[in-house]
């Protein structure tokens, strides 16, 4: 998959293509469907697919402060997204110019003159241009006039449910994990370096992987969890460990600052300074104040053989 950062970045040669535009954070079961009615659209034509999405969040440029957490990471989202076929991945910078782009200039410089979108896929909420003002209808009509086809899929639900990005966010706020992962189709992920901590869970028996996330990342409510601890390996590839997984601020301990710390079972070996990755497939119990350090431990060793009960290792 090519991956390109800005509209300088496409190829001069670049030919016909289907476009599908949004943000897609996330690439939930949601997004799955519109991906993939994207690149399947394109192999009926014998076009390859293009999708196109912004950084920062547009959000962020238009509220500053109120840029949502973010559920993946560009290189998360560029490697999910590979996995549906998709051919190019298009971030595109979410400027001050790009936000006061009237939404037919954004049609015909970004979808017409830049991707030479043969179709447009969208979700049927879809919105673009200056203050939103573009919707599926009106960009149905451009595509009359430019000479690209528009089609606007609802959104997936599931009982009743929508999953979206916003949907997700709140599972993983409120720390149900199991239903964040039943929208995204996956377990929720987060990504950081693993760096040095107060070395306390050395002293409690229990060495952990501290990990420094980087801003806006949607960390689930405080408490311990049973997940995944992924790490590249040097042959290209990577491993999925068995870890217990605490998010919040240490009350036994008196903290104030929230940290994620990983206990990855039966490895013993210095992971810092390497990025990782956790995934959170099960909650276990909320953050709580134990009385004493031993009742702690015992907690602790409790939450361990439980989450092996969990992951099966």
């Amino acid at each position: 998959m090519q991956r390109w950062r800005g509209l300088e970045a496409v190829p001069s040669g670049w030919g016909r293509s289907v476009v599908t535009v949004g943000v897609f954070d996330g690439v939930h079961r949601g997004h799955q469907q519109l991906i993939g009615r994207a690149v399947e659209r394109g192999r009926q034509r014998g076009l390859p697919t293009v999708l196109m999405t912004f950084d920062p969040h547009p959000a962020e440029l238009i509220r500053p402060g109120s840029h949502p957490a973010r559920l993946t990471s560009l290189r998360r989202r560029a490697e999910l997204v590979a996995g549906l076929g998709v051919d190019a991945f298009c971030v595109l910078p979410f400027t001050a110019e790009l936000a006061r782009t009237a939404p037919a200039e954004f049609a015909h410089e970004v979808l017409v003159e830049r991707l030479h979108a043969a179709d447009v896929v969208v979700g049927r909420n879809f919105t673009f241009g200056h203050r939103a003002a573009g919707d599926v209808a009106l960009l149905a009509e451009l595509g009359q006039r430019f000479g690209f086809g528009v089609e606007g899929l609802d959104l997936i639900t599931d009982d009743g449910i929508t999953f979206s990005s916003t949907y997700i966010r709140a599972c993983i706020d409120a720390g149900d994990v199991e239903a964040a992962a039943a929208a995204l189709g996956r377990p929720h992920r987060i990504e950081g370096v693993v760096v040095h901590g107060d070395q306390r869970g050395r002293e409690l028996g229990f060495p952990t992987a501290n990990l420094s996330t980087p801003p806006f990342t949607a960390l689930p409510a405080d408490g311990v969890y049973a997940g995944r601890f992924g790490i590249d390996t040097v042959d290209g590839g990577s491993r999925l460990l068995p870890a217990a997984i605490s998010v919040g601020t240490n009350p036994t301990f008196s903290g104030r600052v929230r940290s994620v710390e990983a206990y990855v079972l039966d490895v013993e070996e210095d992971f810092y300074g390497f990025e990782v990755a956790l995934d959170f497939e099960h909650r276990l119990r909320g953050q709580e104040r134990f009385d004493d350090v031993e009742a702690l431990i015992v907690q602790m060793n409790l939450d361990v053989e439980r989450t092996r009960e969990l992951l099966g290792g």
